[in-house]
């Protein structure tokens, strides 16, 4: 499978399980309509209506596209880190219970990870 070039900022989050910091992503404060696609795949990951203001500097998603987004143990063993069900890119963690949404999901999602595919 052919993969998109990535920047050296964008490798060390995708490939090497980084993280951008909070509130510097283009999408943590963004609101238009459509897709939002893995970087490394372009494979469609999110949709903007279940995109939420969480308050927490990275994007959040109460739900993925079905099959989209895996779920894996993180190396730490409290957190569950969420990477593309495709081609295995790091989007950042998954947290339940908090009650920010009536899904009570909420996976915080690096903007650097993404792109966006506005909805025509």
């Amino acid at each position: 499978m052919k993969y998109n070039e990535l920047n050296d900022e964008e490798k060390y989050v995708i490939e090497n399980k980084g993280t951008e910091y909070p509130f510097s992503g283009k999408y943590d404060d963004f609101n238009e309509k459509g897709i939002f696609t893995c970087k490394k795949c372009d494979a469609p990951l999110y949709k903007s209506e279940d995109k939420f203001k969480s308050g927490c500097g990275w994007p959040s998603f109460d739900d993925e596209i079905k099959g989209a987004v895996k779920r894996v143990p993180d190396k730490d063993g409290r957190r569950v880190e969420i990477v593309c069900s495709t081609c295995g890119a790091h989007l950042g963690h998954v947290f339940e219970g908090e009650r920010l949404t009536s899904k009570d999901t909420r996976h915080c999602v690096n903007s650097i990870s993404l792109n966006f595919e506005a909805k025509a």
